[in-house]
């Protein structure tokens, strides 16, 4: 195995062993940035429909700027909504969401990321839903350089394990050990997860896993023990459960990657396998007497929430559709210009290119544009 190879494998390794000791993260995001080519990380969600955003994990940021951009420049962030757009697991780099003229005219730029001396940033978003995305981003300084292709590519090596390692930390209370818990967890776990024990018995199947056993469709439990009903999904699902139970770190190893649980192009459920028996995942899985989580998940986008239909019926760039966002939340050039931390003459010429190309002529009618795209409220 090659030095980077190597490097890569133990970095995946310390990504898996973070999601269930939240106190190794920090030397998890310390190693993603020499391996992708930046300076500092974050590990965050942001709500585009609420305006939160919460930092789950740094490494190397300015407790100041934290408190900075929670408390004043948050809102301001030229990049948002429109960088919580892109589907999950796919990077992107700061002029991949707009342009770099663009974002360095924002007060976002020249308050916030120009002091720190940030140039640029690798993000993906991990997890995505209609309203909000959890992100890892890392950032890039002078001293690094723009994005180029190789950081891109070192961050998609990453990005997959990052994904599973953040549902796989919402599954284990590491203060709390009891099976109450955990079962309350994964429930609010919105894929399927299952706990596997020795022989591939199943020892907790959280509520949408329970009803894709019970539909049988792709998944099936025979007298207590997972399968898989397509043949050669079962072969690598039992090949990989085995592993897990032998202790072998098939994810560090590359040999986790998602098995495919129907034939059906039209049908795209993917398994994967995280062994709990190495690493510091060893003394999780050995609390409740599981050898490996199993997620699966439908790979097709869910219908995308209202902006981002806009954005790809309209083509808005992300300048305009901050304006869009904006005028959901207060009206007026003044107050726009306020909330977005851009120039009046900018909302303006913002507000008249989203006009021209919606067809509409008032920011009453984009309202209206923007609610008719709302989903019916459930009762």
């Amino acid at each position: 195995m090659t030095s980077e190879a190597s490097a890569l494998s133990e970095l995946i390794g310390d990504i898996y062993d973070a999601a269930l000791d939240p106190t190794l993260w920090t030397r998890a995001l310390e190693r993603s940035c020499a391996f992708v080519g930046g300076s500092s990380a974050a590990l965050f969600w942001h709500d585009a429909t609420t305006e939160r955003s919460a930092v789950l994990h740094l490494f190397n940021e300015d407790p100041h700027y934290t408190q900075l951009y929670f408390g004043k420049h948050f809102r301001m962030n030229p990049l948002f909504p429109a960088a919580t757009f892109f589907d999950a697991g796919v990077v992107y780099t700061s002029p991949d969401v707009m342009p770099f003229a663009e974002l360095h005219k924002s007060r976002f730029y020249t308050e916030w990321l120009k002091p720190q001396g940030i140039v640029d940033a690798v993000s993906s978003n991990l997890e995505k839903s209609a309203a909000s995305s959890s992100m890892i981003s890392i950032r890039l300084t002078e001293s690094d350089g723009l994005a180029d292709a190789a950081a891109r590519h070192r961050l998609e090596l990453l990005v997959p394990h990052f994904q599973r390692a953040v549902s796989i930390g919402r599954l284990f209370d590491q203060d709390k050990k009891t099976q109450a818990v955990l079962t309350e967890t994964l429930e609010h776990v919105e894929a399927a997860v299952l706990l596997v024990g020795t022989n591939g018995r199943i020892v907790f199947a959280n509520e949408p896993a329970r009803a894709m056993l019970d539909e049988g469709a792709l998944l099936r439990e025979r007298r207590g023990t997972l399968a898989a009903v397509e043949p050669e999904a079962h072969r690598l699902l039992r090949e990989m459960l085995l592993a897990a139970e032998d202790g072998s770190d098939i994810a560090a190893s590359g040999r986790g990657a998602a098995i495919p649980l129907s034939a059906s192009p039209h049908q795209r459920w993917f398994a994967h396998v995280l062994p709990l028996t190495s690493g510091d995942r060893q003394r999780a899985g050995s609390l409740h007497s599981a050898v490996a989580a199993v997620f699966v998940r439908n790979a097709s986008p869910a219908s995308p929430p209202p902006l981002e239909a806009l954005v790809k019926l309209y083509g808005l760039t992300a300048s305009e559709v901050r304006v869009l966002d904006a005028v959901m939340k207060v009206s007026g050039i003044r107050a726009l210009a306020d909330l977005l931390g851009i120039s009046q003459a900018t909302v303006k010429t913002h507000l008249h290119n989203v006009f021209r190309k919606t067809g509409t002529n008032r920011q009453s009618e984009l309202v209206k544009l923007v609610a008719g795209l709302e989903p019916p409220a459930t009762e």
